[in-house]
């Protein structure tokens, strides 16, 4: 019998969340209904998306800081190929996904074959995103998106009681239930375990690079998904992605998710990407200056990973005994 429980780290992020989002029933009369926080979770989903991505870049023990400079590039293509006729948007879909695809295998195959550690690799890709944008486009985007495009982003199904439900939080919501389905399975466990001990992985024969190089994939295909909610939420800019990067790994150290890999799960990396936004949602309706939320974030990155720092090297000195082993199975998410 299998049962389900969270994985250590989640329940602190859970608890955050729900406190700030009884601070926005007090603070704004808009979340004194449903749909003011089905709206809170239209905003998040691109982030929630993005951060999943993050999360199987980092519980394997790399970073992937391209992915803001390359949801910017997806939707300045977009705009630019669709040029609003809905008869393109099918194939425009499936050239992002295949140019995110192409990112993603750049970027793990050069982490991976050529030993270059993926923050340089990351980074490099972003300068080279943000200079092709830049050189394209020359700062202001041309063309437009169909309304087919910008259905997922803007569009929702209206529900019994709740109202409206906005496709993105339906694509958030299967994003983050595929991605805990694919973790509880044996290639997720050993994406974990390469974070955790890469040295172990590879004798017990795990194919340690192609682990990575799926970690990269599956980041930059959802940025890609990413991308397309964002351009049907804000539209087509070319500062869109500017700074997601820095969020989504935000939302993943928000989320207990250890920086350097083994530790972390999808669920708390998703719950962390709604708590920042919830967070920032909060700090405006109480009139803070939106100039501070840069400043938030570094904050909480650096308690994140001095947290975990601390629990780690408590762990160091006092290690607690495995529980016997027991008939049923635990799965963590």
């Amino acid at each position: 019998m299998t049962r389900l429980r969270l994985a250590d780290g989640t329940a602190p992020v859970l608890v955050v969340l729900v406190v700030l989002l009884a601070a926005l029933a007090f603070a704004g009369p808009a979340y004194a209904e449903p749909s003011g926080y089905l709206a809170l979770l239209k905003r998040a989903a691109p982030l929630v998306v993005l951060a999943v991505g993050q999360y199987f870049v980092v519980v394997s023990g790399g970073f992937d800081l391209s992915v803001g400079s390359l949801v910017t590039a997806e939707v300045v293509i977009a705009a630019r190929l669709v040029d609003g006729d809905d008869a393109n948007t099918s194939w425009v879909i499936a050239l992002l996904l295949g140019f995110g695809l192409l990112v993603g295998l750049v970027n793990g195959l050069v982490t991976t074959k050529l030993l270059v550690p993926s923050f340089i690799v990351t980074l490099g890709m972003l300068l080279v995103l943000d200079g092709a944008v830049f050189l394209w486009t020359g700062g202001a985007p041309r063309g437009a998106l169909s309304p087919s495009f910008r259905v997922a982003g803007r569009g929702g199904a209206d529900v019994p009681l709740l109202g409206q439900v906005p496709w993105s939080v339906v694509v958030l919501l299967v994003v983050v239930g595929a991605a805990v389905w694919f973790m509880r399975g044996p290639t997720g466990r050993l994406l974990v375990a390469v974070g955790d001990n890469e040295k172990a992985v590879r004798l017990a024969g795990g194919r340690v690079d192609r682990l990575r190089l799926l970690a990269f994939v599956l980041s930059a295909l959802l940025a890609t998904v990413a991308a397309i909610l964002l351009a049907g939420f804000a539209g087509v800019s070319a500062q869109v992605g500017q700074g997601l990067e820095f969020r989504a790994i935000t939302a993943v150290v928000l989320g207990g998710v250890v920086l350097g890999g083994g530790r972390g799960s999808v669920v708390a990396a998703a719950a962390g990407a709604v708590t920042l936004e919830a967070l920032f949602s909060l700090l405006n309706l109480l009139g803070v200056s939106g100039a501070l939320e840069s400043a938030v974030q570094g904050v909480i990155i650096i308690a994140a990973v001095a947290y975990a720092a601390r629990g780690a090297a408590l762990r160091r000195l006092f290690p607690r005994r495995r529980p016997t082993a027991k008939p049923s199975t635990v799965d963590r998410i």
